[in-house]
């Protein structure tokens, strides 16, 4: 069997139980919100900023409690950054993180018409947007193929074997020659649950593990 089809295989494979190992797990933060609000590209916007470098435990309720404060841009700017910062808080940053969320409603409203675009190259020149935010606003708001590399897909692509990769934007780059379109944006979530809560950085549950069989363990020198 031709190698390629060695990796589809055992991605298929890997799909196929992560669905249903995760199908009870607490879903990502911005599943969550739109799970919540609907596909608002502003609100999955601003959740994404939140959940920077923060747990989603954290962030959802913060985004929550933010959006029962405004849900518009325009409304956004009304708010006052230090009622944003007591929204939010603790995020991690989070008083650079409420400046950011006035500055990125202010630029939508001035060069974008209030609207978010669905566009990867606008949405990075927007302030605290990195790679990771772009790709999940495109893949969540807009269902636009994108792969959404936080630290849990980066870390667990690796240990599969899918890709051998040094950084996110590297692993992202690689995901896209050897994962099918269809499969992008749910690679994001399904990964995202399995690094919360198997997976996890030091000593993962490889023990209690369903995917021991089809997983190469790469890099991993201690688990449980």
């Amino acid at each position: 069997m031709p190698p390629e089809n060695v990796m589809q295989g055992q991605i298929e494979r890997i799909i196929s139980q992560l669905r249903k190992a995760t199908a009870k797990f607490q879903k990502p933060a911005a599943t969550q919100i739109i799970d919540q609000y609907g596909k608002d590209p502003y609100l999955v916007l601003i959740s994404c900023i939140l959940s920077l470098r923060t747990k989603d435990t954290v962030s959802f309720p913060a985004s929550q409690r933010l959006f029962s404060c405004a849900t518009t841009p325009k409304a956004m700017l009304l708010l006052p950054v230090g009622l944003i910062e007591r929204a939010i808080y603790p995020c991690c940053f989070y008083r650079t993180k409420a400046k950011n969320i006035h500055t990125i409603s202010a630029d939508l409203l001035k060069r974008f018409g209030g609207h978010v675009p669905a566009n990867r190259d606008a949405l990075l020149t927007l302030k605290g947007v990195g790679p990771k935010t772009a790709n999940l606003v495109l893949s969540e708001a807009f269902d636009v193929p994108a792969i959404c590399v936080d630290t849990h897909v980066h870390r667990i692509s690796n240990r599969f074997g899918i890709v051998s990769t040094q950084t996110p934007e590297q692993t992202e780059a690689a995901l896209k020659k050897v994962l099918p379109q269809e499969y992008w944006a749910e690679w994001g979530r399904l990964l995202v649950m399995w690094g919360q809560n198997v997976c996890v950085p030091i000593s993962p549950k490889c023990s209690t593990c369903p995917l021991l069989r089809v997983c190469k363990r790469v890099g991993v020198t201690l688990s449980r």
